[in-house]
């Protein structure tokens, strides 16, 4: 009963939409990282906007997510062009 209520609070605070793109492993993955990445983008905002988190401090750690995505982006070698077969 406590696992339930477990995944039940954080299906809550970490929702996860569906994903309706080509469905390989990266892409999947990436998209699961892209969530990640938004949610904690709006908690950042929202501790920034509540006086909670100093504006430099909301930018850099963003600035940080962000990096972090585009590394992961990289080396799941989604922004690479499929090889050409003849």
């Amino acid at each position: 009963m406590n696992q339930s209520h477990e995944e039940d609070k954080n299906k809550f605070l970490y929702p996860r939409g569906r994903y309706y793109g080509q469905v390989k492993p990266e892409n999947l993955v990436f998209n699961a990282n892209l969530q990640e990445f938004a949610q904690k983008v709006g908690m950042i905002t929202s501790l920034e906007s509540n006086g909670k988190l100093d504006p430099e401090d909301a930018y850099q750690q963003i600035k940080e997510l962000w990096k972090q995505l585009k590394r992961s982006k990289k080396e799941l070698g989604i922004d690479e062009e499929p090889s050409a077969t003849a």
